[in-house]
């Protein structure tokens, strides 16, 4: 089945492209959650007059995302917790916790955009990657310090 997105899916196009799909995915996933609309002419010619929009919004969104991958390459974003003798966390960083400390330092990402390739259970620096657009992404690095017993 053919489709025309109406939102950017990962791994599957962005808006306004048309793509072939399974017609199960279409009908239960896509067309339900106004992710994508039949291949019509009636909306290919909707999607012709309006492709000026779109390419204007996406060129705005692949800018702010530019943005937000420039600022991240100049923070340093350190965690202070308690840890034992072998430098094991008492529990772990979560993405919660990640995504606090980049917008404290006014850089706005969403849950979604922040990709963890493992749990962070001991000290030392970890490698996070963050993917604000779909084809934009970037690696930083956390310290995870231990709290000085005394």
């Amino acid at each position: 089945m053919e489709i025309i997105l109406t939102s950017n899916i990962k791994k599957l196009g962005k808006i306004g492209d048309v793509v072939k799909v399974k017609g199960g995915y279409a009908r239960n996933f896509l067309f339900p959650y106004n992710k994508a609309i039949r291949k019509t002419p009636e909306n290919l010619k909707i999607l012709e007059e309006q492709r000026k929009e779109i390419e204007e919004k996406e060129l705005g969104v692949r800018k702010k995302a530019e943005e937000i991958i420039e600022k991240l390459k100049n923070i340093k974003i350190e965690f202070t917790k308690e840890a034992d003798e072998n430098g094991q966390l008492y529990g772990s960083i979560q993405p919660k916790e990640i995504l606090m400390s980049i917008r404290e330092k006014e850089i706005e990402i969403n849950a979604e955009n922040l990709i963890i390739r493992k749990q962070i259970r001991s000290i030392g620096n970890h490698e996070i990657e963050i993917n604000p657009y779909h084809d934009l992404s970037t690696k930083f690095n956390i310290s995870v310090n231990s709290i000085k017993k005394d």
